[in-house]
C-alpha cells in the first residue's frame, strides 16, 4: 500500500483520517505543488499579454473590455446587471464600473435600469459594441487559437480542460 495513500488509524486499527482529510490539515503545498502552480501562473500570465498586445495593437481594445464585451453578448438579452457582469469578469465592482464608464463614452456599452429592481443598475451591450465585439473577435480568436490551441494536442486539451474545470468549479 502506498504510505501518501494510506489511511491514519488509532491503536486499535480504527481509521481516523484519511489522505483527504490529512492534505486539508497540510499547512502549504508541497513543491511538486508550488511547481505546478508557478507553470500555471507564467502561462496564464504569457497567454494573457501575448493575447492582450494583439488585441491592444490591432484593434485598441484592452482585453479587460472585449471580455465585458463577451460576457453581455452571452447574457440574454445582452445585459447583466452590474455586480453579476463584475463576477464574471473577475473585476472588482468598482474596477467594473469604472470600465463600463469608458465603454459607455465610447457607445459601445448602455446603462440601463433593472426591470424587476428599482434600485438596481445593469450594463447592456449596444448594436455598436456587438459590431465591435465581432471585429476585435477575428483577432482573439486567431490569438487564442495561435498561442493556446495550436499548442497542444487533443490529449492535452481534454486532460485541461477536465482539471481547470476542477479547480473553477470548486467552493471555499
Amino acid at each position: 500500500m502506498n504510505v501518501a495513500s494510506s489511511p491514519v488509524t488509532d491503536s486499535g486499527g480504527t481509521v481516523v483520517e484519511d489522505d483527504v482529510s490529512v492534505k486539508r490539515r497540510r499547512t502549504g503545498p508541497t513543491s511538486a505543488q508550488m511547481a505546478a502552480w508557478r507553470a500555471f501562473l507564467r502561462a496564464h500570465a504569457a497567454l494573457t499579454r501575448a493575447l492582450e498586445a494583439e488585441l491592444l495593437a490591432e484593434q485598441d481594445l484592452p482585453l479587460a473590455s472585449y471580455d465585458v464585451l463577451v460576457q453581455l453578448a452571452e447574457a440574454p438579452g445582452r445585459r447583466l446587471r452590474m455586480t453579476e457582469l463584475a463576477d464574471a469578469v473577475l473585476l472588482s465592482r468598482s474596477g467594473v464600473t469604472r470600465l463600463v464608464d469608458r465603454l459607455e463614452k465610447g457607445g459601445l456599452v448602455a446603462r440601463c435600469p433593472v426591470e424587476t429592481d428599482g434600485r438596481g443598475v445593469a450594463a447592456r451591450l449596444t448594436d455598436a459594441g456587438l459590431d465591435r465585439l465581432r471585429t476585435a473577435s477575428r483577432t482573439h480568436l486567431r490569438g487564442v487559437a495561435t498561442y493556446f490551441g495550436d499548442r497542444l494536442d487533443d490529449a492535452d486539451l481534454g486532460v485541461l480542460e477536465r482539471i481547470s474545470r476542477r479547480l473553477a468549479d470548486q467552493r471555499p
